[in-house]
């Protein structure tokens, strides 16, 4: 898309900013997309806005233009205070050359960032996002939603992009196929129709905040092994200000499609647990409206990637969005065993593969504890975390949340040592109450092995070290009904 002709000042400042904008040097690169372009000049990055309006953003104008950057700067410091750095003038000089702010005409404003790596967003190598990374995402991601600041609202706020997708597909049907299109839009409306009293629900529960909005991986970057969290939308509310799910939806469709099941599933499972630190059961209840949520950010990219030409890659997310609204009924899986026997290890490679992706949610005893004592999960817990009593106040809330999981329609893995009889049998009992059934697994390997592996284990949310191990090697399992499997 290029300048309209009717605005030669905008044409003369992008000319000016290839040029170097008086760096003395050109621009190494301009990145164009179809609401803007970033130039690329020394150790900095500036964004001009273009001259477009596309219904659901405006930037006709210089004051509208100038109104989007501040918001762009004010809305993305709070993820990435050291890339966004200022907004600035371009003006004309009394001599006819053009700089940035000072006395002069008012000819457009830009915004200035630092440069940064290309290489290093995530689109670019999406296969980063696994292990202790991936899980460190989804709690970042969490806890700038605990933070974001809550708006009023509900099933509307998605009913503007199932709306607005109708249309785009419908328009595009011709490309896309009509019977794949109106199939899938028929499969999105009757299941935004079941979920619109729960979307009111979230909404009246704190759910619906100014998130980031675009959150996938083109828009998270990697620096220093951290994740970055960039260009969130400022030029339209409606699509920033909605459910926190909605917005996590973006990364975890993303990468699914991009078959990065395994990360997925791991920024699921940090997401959920940071957040229920914050939202409490909203965080898990909110699993049901996640196919809708998946499948409707699916649609978006369909009919965006069809308008940037690439027509096989957009029926493959049209494909995409229609198979996130079919899931398999939720079970119920439990793996136990002795401390070292590498439970959590099990559990998170099985998780991508068990239900609807990104998979089932893995509730851990670990970091239900540290979660029900107000610690990080990394952080140690004091000995009367593990008084008498405790563990029992920890498996009831296990089964709690098994309990929500399931309601919601997703399958969930408890992980914990479920040394005693009554504690496998709340399992059981569990699995037959919700109908999801029972599948538990326990794992045994050599003492000498489990010991090596607690001796070896860093940053992590279990504090059982040797001694514990040792205690538990003296206790009796009891009968043991589940399937045992070696784990060495």
């Amino acid at each position: 898309m290029s300048f309209p002709q009717h605005d030669p000042q905008l044409g003369e400042v992008s000319a000016w900013m290839k040029a170097g904008a008086g760096s003395g040097r050109t621009a190494d690169r301009v990145i164009n997309t179809h609401i803007a372009q970033v130039f690329l000049i020394g150790d900095h990055a500036y964004k001009l806005k273009k001259a477009v309006d596309l219904g659901y953003l405006d930037f006709s104008t210089a004051e509208k233009r100038a109104w989007a950057l501040r918001r762009e700067l004010d809305f993305n410091r709070i993820t990435a205070p050291d890339i966004y750095q200022a907004v600035v003038s371009v003006v004309r000089h009394s001599d006819g050359s053009l700089g940035f702010d000072g006395a002069g005409e008012l000819l457009e404003t830009v915004l200035r960032m630092r440069r940064f790596d290309p290489e290093a967003v995530l689109a670019n190598t999406p296969d980063k996002v696994q292990g202790d990374f991936a899980e460190t995402l989804g709690r970042q991601v969490a806890g700038f939603h605990a933070k974001a600041d809550v708006r009023k609202g509900g099933a509307g706020m998605l009913d503007y992009v199932v709306q607005s997708n109708a249309k785009h597909l419908r328009d595009l049907s011709g490309v896309l196929g009509g019977d794949e299109v109106e199939a899938l839009l028929a499969a999105t409306q009757g299941e935004f129709d079941r979920r619109s009293g729960e979307l009111d629900k979230r909404g009246a529960a704190g759910q619906l905040r100014r998130c980031h909005g675009d959150l996938h991986l083109g828009n998270i970057l990697q620096e220093n092994g951290r994740a970055v969290l960039f260009d969130c939308i400022e030029f339209n509310d409606t699509l920033s200000e909605i459910d926190v799910l909605y917005d996590l939806a973006f990364l975890l469709m993303d990468l699914v499609f991009r078959g990065q099941m395994a990360g997925a599933s791991r920024v699921l499972n940090g997401y959920l647990d940071e957040a229920a630190r914050s939202f409490g059961d909203q965080a898990l209840r909110g699993l049901s409206c996640l196919p809708l949520f998946l499948s409707v950010r699916a649609a978006v990219r369909a009919h965006v990637t069809a308008h940037q030409g690439d027509v096989a890659r957009a029926k493959a997310y049209v494909r995409a969005a229609h198979k996130h609204l079919t899931w398999p009924e939720p079970t119920l899986y439990v793996i136990g065993g002795l401390s070292g026997s590498g439970k959590s290890t099990l559990s998170r490679s099985l998780a991508p593969e068990l239900g609807a992706p990104p998979g089932a949610v893995i509730l851990r005893s670990d970091e239900i504890r540290k979660r029900l004592w107000g610690r990080g999960p990394r952080e140690a817990l004091p000995p009367e975390a593990y008084a008498e009593g405790q563990s029992e106040r920890v498996y009831d809330r296990m089964m709690q949340d098994a309990a929500l999981v399931l309601a919601a329609g997703s399958s969930a893995i408890m992980d914990a040592v479920f040394l005693k009889p009554e504690e496998r049998a709340l399992a059981e009992a569990l699995g037959t109450e919700t109908g999801a059934g029972l599948r538990g697994v326990w794992l045994e390997a050599p003492a000498p092995l489990m010991t090596a592996r607690l001796r070896a284990r860093t940053g992590d949310a279990s504090d059982a070290g040797i001694e514990v191990l040792e205690e538990q090697l003296q206790r009796d399992p009891g009968p043991m009904t589940w399937k045992r499997v070696q784990a060495e």
